[in-house]
């Protein structure tokens, strides 16, 4: 089966980071293919918002300037990839004009069959602005109906890091990391919990897995009390990654989660961080959950958000 990948795509060194991302990952796999999007915001006043709901309006000369230099990036990107070994029989550019970039991402993500979204961020700065308002910001805090990668610079470690615990978003985090490495036989992967001590997250029951994976592998491969080490390993293993690649790093408890899952990832060479996270909740305005504290002082790692 033939895995796809949408890569968001501006022209910036931010999304040139995740086409290395991508060519170190993944240059060899004939099973991957790469849709590059490109997205135009309309903007600039007037009643250029008018294009989404009838595109076959005419679009002002700046709309037309910015589709083709977005056309250019295009090209680049896939010379880009095209040099790092993908071929170009693998890869699908496309341009598109709307009123929000994010939103048009979603809408790309949500209507097409991706396995991923992936997207290069501008990284934490001497001004802090990286994850509030920002378009990376506004997929993370809406995108949840694909897996979404965040590149943050430029990421050379291949090793993984999978951030377990005994949720069944976790297990499903596992499970596509086993599908997008298949044919990545040399992949090395650390399981690691880290867990807050003023917050120690409460264990599923073992019912609420056997929707996804069934009685009968769920009373053989559980292991509640032992964070799912066992499950998460089992699942790699089924998706075709060696038991030998697989190393199983001591649970540790700290005050903040985050940044204690990239010091592990530093530590043991790991350039990607695996996180299943759960659908956000209505609250607004504060950082929710494992995965935002290790978003917002993430760098130099890309973190990839399933489950």
């Amino acid at each position: 089966m033939e895995k796809t990948i949408l890569v968001a795509i501006d022209g910036s060194v931010y999304s040139g980071n995740s086409l290395e991302y991508l060519i170190n990952l993944f240059g060899s796999d004939s099973s991957l293919s790469l849709h590059l999007f490109g997205v135009v915001p309309s903007g600039g006043g007037g009643k250029e918002w008018m294009f989404d709901v009838d595109p076959l309006r005419s679009q002002s000369a700046g709309t037309d300037q910015r589709a083709s230099r977005a056309r250019k990036q295009l090209r680049d990107a896939e010379d880009r990839l095209a040099r790092g070994g993908i071929s170009r029989e693998r890869i699908k550019t496309e341009v598109r004009i709307a009123t929000s970039v994010s939103g048009a991402i979603r809408d790309e993500a949500k209507r097409g069959n991706y396995d991923s979204v992936v997207i290069g961020r501008r990284g934490l700065g001497t001004m802090g602005n990286m994850f509030f308002g920002s378009i990376s910001g506004e997929l993370i805090e809406k995108c949840h109906n694909v897996p979404l990668w965040i590149v943050d610079g430029h990421v050379s470690a291949e090793r993984f890091l999978l951030a377990v615990h005994s949720r069944p978003s976790s297990l499903l985090a596992a499970d596509h990391l086993a599908y997008m490495l298949k044919n990545r036989p040399g992949a090395e992967i650390c399981l690691y919990h880290s867990n807050s001590v003023f917050g120690a997250q409460q264990g599923a029951t073992a019912e609420e897995f056997h929707l996804q994976w069934g009685k009968e592998w769920c009373d053989k491969y559980l292991d509640l009390d032992n964070f799912l080490f066992y499950a998460h390993c089992q699942l790699l293993v089924e998706g075709g990654i060696s038991r030998s690649r697989i190393r199983q790093l001591p649970a540790q408890m700290h005050l903040d989660v985050g940044s204690d899952l990239l010091r592990q990832a530093k530590q043991h060479g790991c350039g990607t961080i695996v996180i299943g996270r759960r659908r956000r909740d209505l609250a607004k305005g504060q950082l929710k959950g494992v995965s935002d504290k290790t978003l917002k002082q993430a760098q130099g790692v890309a973190v990839w958000l399933a489950g």
